[in-house]
């Protein structure tokens, strides 16, 4: 399992964000789930990153948006 808990930052009906953290736990990666458009705070907080589309992962100091294989399973080492 993965040292840093990943932080998943979605939108409803995101498919992306759905393939996300369907890898995470299968991958049994430690996550939670900030659902952007019930938390104003923390969508300013992913604007400000300069994010503009979901899902965007934070983990440790990696962070990304979309879904991206290669680096959620490099969350593994």
């Amino acid at each position: 399992m993965s040292a840093a808990v990943a932080t998943v930052y979605t939108l409803p009906a995101c498919v992306q964000c759905d393939s996300t953290k369907r890898l995470l736990t299968r991958e049994n990666i430690e996550f939670n789930v900030v659902d952007l458009s019930q938390d104003a705070q923390a969508l300013e907080m992913i604007q400000a990153l300069g994010y503009t589309a979901a899902p965007v992962v934070i983990a440790g100091e990696e962070h990304w948006s979309g879904f991206k294989m290669d680096k959620i399973l490099a969350l593994k080492n």
